[in-house]
């Protein structure tokens, strides 16, 4: 690891176990009202020609997004900004002065082309739309409306990093809630009008990228760190971050480059089938971004201060303490994904436009995705200890590979399988890229794994083993999901949501686990 001439200085401490449990439940009411959003997306829009075109509208700003604001520009971003920080404030306003500047030309150069070719993005993201010239045309002309999402919500994720970096995490979380109230009034709006509801959402997608923006940078510019954006390719804080970037772009694009190939395979498969993906897809968000997304936003910032300081006993602590959380919280959500798949996206979504036919393949492709489910939590926490020690490098092969594996089975399984076999495929590939970064954790000598953690995997297995069996001795059939009405698939699913929760909490406290475990302070 990299030291530092103060790292010796008694440093402060901070609960990553408090700062978790914040964005957990900014999480949490994100994916509350992206429930909602998606409730209502399938009931205007269903799983048809419309509901295609605009998801591939919609996931092409978002890969972007994930791809280099969320991803790559976080993770080369947060450790340099780390070191500026303790350097004094003039050092850092000038740091954040000149990567705003810098990124902002970026990015509009980025929108700009992106709106003029927005037709070579669509062949690119659903080259399967080109045999419907009707849904290619109306896909294109989506992107226009929603590319410049990307420049705004780059900004925001920017403006996150910074706040982040501070110890301030619940505004950058809460944001995404933002985006799910906008789509919602954009249905809204689009079935009082009578206006098209894809167009609709595709202008709420960029009103969200505003609303974003506007909402966080007020909280940056409190912090006292924001300066007047200035270009320059020659400021030594812009050149570290340059020189992290490009690696990092390539080692965090494992699921998102996984995610555009099921994208591109899935629109020459049947009409219908980029939706299932989605639908289900949004489901498997749940426990990643509670869980996943959670730690990895605290554990970053945290395990750069502690690599700067040369912390490494405390830097593989709060590793072990990140894998326990990962695996208490992952493993469930996994097996209660594939047993309830059905139950969920039954109730979820089957009505308006939505036919029993897309329910049915939106639940196989759920309980393919949950096989992979707990790997792609764990890989959100791993990849954290490369970046924080300003190691791109290591994680890219990693991800490479993951990337090989993940487009050899697509090819060998979509078309036996269908939508079915992208989602699998995503599984296995999440398992290899997990097996190589814990691989990898060791081997770079960045974490020693612990007793605890063996008794934290053995407990919570046989707690989820317990909660499954509850599970399905509780469910009824698929026809029954399919068949019954909400106001009877409702209260039965939460009945088993309350019961399966309450059996797994329960086995843990048997087994001997306390909350007081949980705790962590770095």
């Amino acid at each position: 690891m990299s030291t530092n001439s103060n790292a010796r200085a008694a440093p402060e401490t901070a609960s990553v176990t408090a700062q978790g449990a914040v964005v957990g439940g900014m999480t949490l009411l994100s994916r509350i009202s992206g429930f909602a959003r998606d409730l209502l997306l399938s009931h205007f829009l269903g799983a048809g020609g419309a509901a295609d075109a605009f998801l591939v509208a919609l996931r092409i700003p978002n890969f972007f997004r994930r791809l280099f604001a969320e991803g790559a520009f976080s993770q080369a971003f947060v450790p340099v900004l780390a070191r500026y920080r303790a350097l004094g404030l003039d050092e850092l306003k000038g740091f954040v002065a000149v990567i705003g500047g810098n990124l902002g030309l970026a990015l509009l150069l980025a929108v700009i082309l992106g709106v003029l070719f927005a037709e070579g993005l669509t062949l690119v993201f659903a080259p399967g739309f080109w045999r419907e010239p009707a849904q290619f045309d109306l896909a294109a002309e989506l992107v226009r409306v929603t590319f410049p999402y990307l420049g705004f919500i780059s900004l925001t994720a920017f403006a996150a990093a910074i706040l982040n970096a501070h110890g301030r995490y619940a505004a950058a979380a809460f944001t995404p809630v933002l985006l799910n109230l906008c789509l919602m009034l954009a249905m809204a709006f689009a079935a009082q009008t009578g206006a098209g509801v894809a167009p609709a959402l595709a202008w709420g997608v960029l009103a969200a990228g505003v609303v974003q923006f506007a909402f966080l940078a007020p909280n940056v510019a409190r912090l006292g760190v924001a300066a007047a954006p200035r270009l320059s390719v020659r400021h030594e804080g812009a050149r570290e971050v340059g020189r992290l970037l490009v690696p990092a772009l390539l080692a965090s694009s494992a699921g998102q480059l996984n995610a555009l190939i099921d994208t591109i395979l899935a629109s020459m498969l049947l009409t219908g089938s980029i939706a299932w993906l989605y639908y289900a897809d949004r489901l498997l968000e749940l426990p990643i971004g509670l869980v996943a997304v959670a730690l990895g936003t605290v554990l970053l910032p945290s395990l750069s201060k502690l690599a700067g300081q040369d912390r490494r006993a405390a830097f593989s602590r709060t590793l072990d303490w990140g894998l326990r959380m990962g695996i208490l919280l992952g493993l469930p959500a996994s097996i209660a994904l594939a047993l309830l798949a059905e139950p969920l996206i039954a109730t979820i979504f089957l009505h308006g436009e939505m036919t029993g036919v897309d329910a049915a393949m939106a639940s196989l492709a759920l309980r393919a995705f949950a096989c992979g489910a707990l790997p792609l939590v764990l890989v959100k926490i791993l990849a954290p200890a490369f970046f924080a020690d300003k190691d791109t490098r290591t994680p890219l092969k990693f991800a490479l590979t993951a990337i090989g594996v993940n487009v050899a089975l697509n090819l060998a399984l979509f078309w036996w399988f269908g939508h079915v076999g992208l989602a699998l495929a995503t599984a296995v590939a999440g398992w290899v890229h997990f097996w190589l970064l814990w691989r990898g954790v060791h081997a770079a000598g960045y974490y020693h794994a612990t007793p605890a953690l063996a008794r934290t995997a053995v407990r919570a297995l046989g707690a989820s083993a317990l909660m499954g069996a509850v599970l399905a001795a509780l469910s009824p059939s698929a026809e029954f999901w399919f068949a019954a009405s909400p106001a009877h698939r409702i209260p039965w699913l939460a009945v088993m949501v309350a019961v399966g929760g309450l059996t797994y909490a329960a086995a843990l406290w048997v087994s001997g686990l306390r909350l007081a475990q949980l705790q962590h302070r770095i």
